[in-house]
């Protein structure tokens, strides 16, 4: 294993989950209960738009990482998630399936409350991403 894939891999996210609602399954990225909270008291109750934007980094050998930068139109927030595509394909297909994306504290309840969903405004752009990732884990020779 290269010193590069070591350090990607001790810097992803270990938060990265899905969760069913309403027959759907949403991804969910689970962040410190301290950080959502000052997110949600910077946001709550103004209209407001988060740019979603995923970086694809893989190596050629099957190895995907996925960077997710959130960025928000109000209170100065900008968070960066970097994910295993390898280890969790099922969020980035639930991604492109179900156009959502939830961000949650520990305390949080899947699917009831504490939840903080964003809605991606092109879903084709999330399916387009799966396709990418999808051919850069097949490995090429």
């Amino acid at each position: 294993m290269s010193d590069e894939l070591k350090k990607l891999l001790d810097q992803v996210h270990s938060g990265i989950t899905t969760f069913d609602f309403e027959g759907k399954q949403i991804p969910c990225i689970q962040i410190e209960e301290k950080r959502y909270d000052e997110i949600l008291s910077k946001v709550a109750g103004q209209p407001l738009s988060i740019n979603t934007d995923l970086n694809i980094l893989h190596d050629g050998l099957g190895n995907v990482f996925v960077e997710v930068l959130l960025t928000f139109s109000k209170g100065n927030i900008n968070e960066k998630f970097l994910i295993d595509a390898k280890t969790h394909l099922v969020f980035f297909e639930s991604l492109a399936e179900a156009s959502l994306l939830a961000l949650s504290s520990p305390k949080s309840h899947y699917g009831k409350d504490n939840i903080f969903m964003i809605q991606l405004p092109r879903q084709e752009k999330a399916q387009v991403a799966l396709e990418i990732i999808q051919k850069a884990l097949l490995p090429r020779n």
